[in-house]
């Protein structure tokens, strides 16, 4: 088991916290909604990241990874407008908020030969939102003017897997 923890603002107390209500045996969503819980009540500021880390990069999205360890991982993720992921979905529970800007998320449904478009959600800053897979596909997007920063908590060991993504879909969207 590998343990990694930066020393940020108000990520020692965030860390302790989720460590508190994390139960590998627990049922995913449950502590999705637990933990969403948790960082709405702890939502740090933008300055968790340096400086030079909250410009992003101009030719992707990039993820911070800030704290990691056996049962769950933050991650700070910085958009430039534009910026957008592929359509996904995720290896396990997701917790995220956002600190700045706005996050448009998309959501679908997989009929197996295509994709349906299910929700769309416009977060805001300040904004916490969880989810568990099954019926975790989506797509982020910044639409806005500004760089958007969130942070992502997944209920997987992101030091020992290179990613929070199961599944890239490809599938046409009907």
């Amino acid at each position: 088991m590998t343990t990694l923890t930066l020393t940020r603002p108000g990520l020692a107390e965030l860390v302790a916290g989720v460590r508190d209500l994390v139960d590998p045996s627990a049922d995913a969503r449950t502590t999705a909604f637990a933990v969403a819980g948790l960082l709405r009540e702890r939502l740090p500021s933008p300055e968790i990241l340096t400086e030079e880390e909250r410009l992003g990069d101009p030719d992707r999205y990039v993820g911070h990874t800030l704290h990691a360890e056996e049962d769950f991982s933050i991650v700070a993720v910085v958009w430039r407008p534009g910026q957008k992921t592929v359509i996904h979905d995720h290896i396990a529970w997701c917790v995220f908020g956002v600190l700045q800007g706005v996050e448009y998320e998309t959501l679908y449904r997989d009929h197996g030969d295509h994709l349906t478009e299910i929700g769309r959600a416009a977060n805001q800053t300040g904004d916490v939102s969880g989810f568990a897979p099954p019926g975790d596909i989506h797509r982020v997007h910044n639409t806005g003017d500004e760089t958007a920063i969130s942070l992502h908590i997944y209920g997987a060991d992101l030091g020992a897997a290179p990613t929070s993504v199961r599944r890239v879909y490809e599938l046409p969207v009907r």
